[in-house]
């Protein structure tokens, strides 16, 4: 029997096929992330801000709680399995984005996209954070969220290539069978559970107090985990909103598929690129400054948004967001890893992710009804303010 040790070299086979198998995640995602607006107002006929940026707030409640309950069930099911389970339902979302010939279609369509991330990003996650061990937890959270947001950018730009040559619909989702099948092989054939690395873990840690009431104590009541938590909704909260509105902002200033699909590719890729340094910084250096100074870049690119109308300007712009994404992401999970025990870390990892990606919801539904309102500007401006308002709670909240 092979000797169970964590490491990233003792681990290298399995954490690079799981880097892998989340680089096909994340890829789901990319799948309608530029083309999906544009299918509301110009095949489906939706007008409304808040009605097409419905389908992001769909995609965020159904992966906030599936979060929260992969976490909760993955001692008692299995990491493995529940991965499995995640790219079951991800079969058939390419198929219902191509056939929709409704609205309903395409939040349905969304909410198993939704379910597919919750079970499937999750596991990937916490996987890779057993197998690799303390010491190397931000660079392999680093590496996770390169592959994820990274194959975000890859597929956002090619999905609006292949709209801008062969129109919105089918071709782009096409991709979305490949990347489907493939994750669900590789999950269910060369992936393996991560039980044995978690009961290792455990035996060194025994003398750690376990908390009794895990949401509480990391939506709340613990300082770095509360201040980590809030972040990590405000960040997608943002995303909500750049996800939903900045092909709409783009398309009012007359630019064609094709540049949108780069601009709002540029974003993830820096995101996704980012992290394979930013993940090796949370290691080494405050946590709590590289969180602050991350939320700050993300506030100041949302707010200065309103003030461009080139391309090269909003692809700086693009670039300063998805930077200082990538310094808060790995790092919000080094935080909460760091923070708990390894039986409870599955739990507090989907709490933290309940929150985080309830910010998609409440990002889209809050900046689709001001956009409504007041214009796509004024969105902007309170999203923006409101990642500057989150930088200064780390700073007076979390502890290094």
């Amino acid at each position: 029997m092979q000797k169970i040790q964590q490491g990233l070299k003792e681990n290298a086979f399995q954490f690079w096929i799981l880097v892998l198998v989340n680089a096909f995640v994340g890829g789901m995602v990319g799948l309608e992330r530029s083309i999906l607006p544009e299918i509301a107002a110009e095949e489906l006929g939706v007008a409304s801000k808040t009605a097409i940026l419905s389908f992001i707030i769909a995609f965020g409640v159904s992966k906030a709680l599936t979060n929260y309950f992969t976490g909760r069930f993955a001692n008692r099911f299995g990491r493995k399995n529940l991965l499995i389970i995640g790219w079951l339902f991800a079969l058939p979302i390419p198929l219902l984005l191509i056939l929709a010939n409704s609205w309903e279609v395409i939040i349905f369509a969304n909410v198993l996209l939704g379910i597919n991330q919750g079970l499937a990003w999750s596991s990937t996650v916490v996987m890779k954070i057993d197998l690799v061990g303390e010491k190397e937890r931000g660079f392999a959270m680093g590496l996770n969220e390169f592959s994820g947001y990274f194959a975000v950018g890859i597929l956002t730009f090619l999905t609006a290539w292949i709209a801008d040559e062969y129109g919105l619909r089918p071709y782009p989702f096409y991709l979305g069978f490949a990347l489907a099948i493939l994750g669900l092989l590789f999950s269910i054939f060369v992936v393996k559970d991560t039980h044995h690395h978690v009961q290792l873990e455990t035996k060194s840690t025994q003398q750690q107090v376990q908390t009794k009431n895990i949401f509480w104590h990391t939506t709340f009541q613990h300082p770095n985990l509360s201040a980590t938590t809030q972040a990590g909704l405000i960040n997608n909260l943002n995303d909500g909103m750049i996800w939903g509105l900045l092909p709409i902002l783009l398309f009012q200033q007359q630019f064609d598929k094709e540049t949108i699909g780069i601009i709002a590719a540029v974003y993830p890729a820096v995101w996704g690129i980012g992290q394979l340094f930013t993940g090796s910084m949370a290691d080494r250096y405050s946590n709590k400054k590289i969180l602050f100074w991350g939320m700050l870049l993300q506030g100041i690119a949302i707010l200065a948004l309103n003030y461009v109308i080139d391309f090269a300007a909003y692809i700086a712009l693009c670039a300063v967001l998805g930077l200082g994404t990538a310094l808060v992401y790995p790092t919000f999970l080094v935080v909460i890893a760091n923070n708990t025990t390894p039986l409870q870390r599955p739990e507090t990892i989907g709490v933290f992710r309940l929150w985080r990606d309830m910010g998609y919801a409440i990002g889209a539904l809050l900046s689709g009804i001001i956009a409504d309102l007041f214009g796509v500007s004024y969105a902007i401006l309170v999203i923006g303010g409101v990642t500057v308002f989150s930088a200064l709670v780390v700073q007076g909240r979390m502890r290094e």
